[in-house]
């Protein structure tokens, strides 16, 4: 029987904590040993069976509520620099395809926003990610999203603006999909944007590392400095991540340009 409280016993039927016991000090200090060894953590199987068919069927439920867009963008997801041509890296685009439904269209009874909320839960990521603590965004949209990557769909090359990032992969599609990266690609602390090899990724000079993962994992990544990508879907079995936003300090909301870009709307 896990150690958690019983105020949240409810994780019991979410995750598989025989194989990753999120409350064990031993079992913490391997997961940030290997994140900060790798950039990023894979717990393959986080999620139970059940509870992966219970988001999914969610997910499907309120597909058709998402917000569909193509946007060009560079790497830096930074506005276009005058200082430079079109063509340099620090401004040449790429582009991003897919479909988002907000916090506020997951059901309030979903195994996810049990999951967000858990206080264990944030406890376990605050170990792992080297943070005093965790909160939910301060508007209604940006908390918990759910990703669609449909026939084509794409996540083009990028740095994050967070240092960083919690997913679930819910669907695999029948092919592509695939999470590329290469880590240390710059340094963002010293403002070193590394142009020349950003310019030889972008026209497929560099052969990124893959990262495999299942039905039901848990991804904790870092991509500030680690340039990452998500390859075209490919076939009719559409790709569905969700994606977990905390930030590190309270009362802070995406700003209205991230929320009409990511979401086509403020509320």
């Amino acid at each position: 029987m896990s150690a958690l409280n019983n105020k949240s016993n409810k994780l019991e039927s979410i995750l598989n904590l025989e194989f990753h016991p999120i409350d064990k000090p031993e079992f913490r200090s391997k997961c940030k040993s290997m994140l900060d060894k790798d950039g990023v953590l894979v717990l393959n199987e986080f999620l139970t069976i059940e509870s992966i068919q219970s988001i999914l069927e969610e997910a499907k439920q309120q597909e058709h509520l998402a917000y569909f867009c193509v946007n060009e963008h560079n790497v830096y997801l930074e506005p276009f620099d005058n200082q430079y041509s079109k063509n340099h890296a620090r401004n040449r685009t790429v582009v991003s395809s897919k479909g988002c439904i907000t916090d506020d269209q997951v059901p309030s009874d979903s195994a996810l926003r049990t999951l967000y909320n858990s206080n264990d839960f944030k406890s376990f990521l605050c170990n792992v990610l080297g943070e005093k603590a965790l909160y939910k965004y301060d508007d209604n949209l940006s908390s918990i999203n759910i990703h669609y990557a449909r026939d084509g769909q794409e996540l083009g090359w990028h740095f994050d603006n967070s240092s960083f990032a919690i997913t679930l992969l819910i669907q695999k599609p029948l092919a592509g999909g695939e999470f590329e990266y290469i880590r240390d690609f710059r340094d963002s602390k010293n403002n070193d944007n590394n142009y020349d090899q950003v310019t030889d990724l972008i026209n497929d000079r560099f052969k990124p590392k893959k990262l495999a993962m299942e039905n039901g994992s848990l991804v904790l990544f870092r991509g500030k400095d680690a340039i990452h990508r998500v390859t075209p879907t490919i076939g009719g079995k559409t790709r569905i991540l969700s994606v977990l936003a905390y930030n590190l300090e309270p009362n802070i909301k995406l700003s209205e340009t991230a929320r009409m870009t990511f979401f086509g709307k403020l509320n």
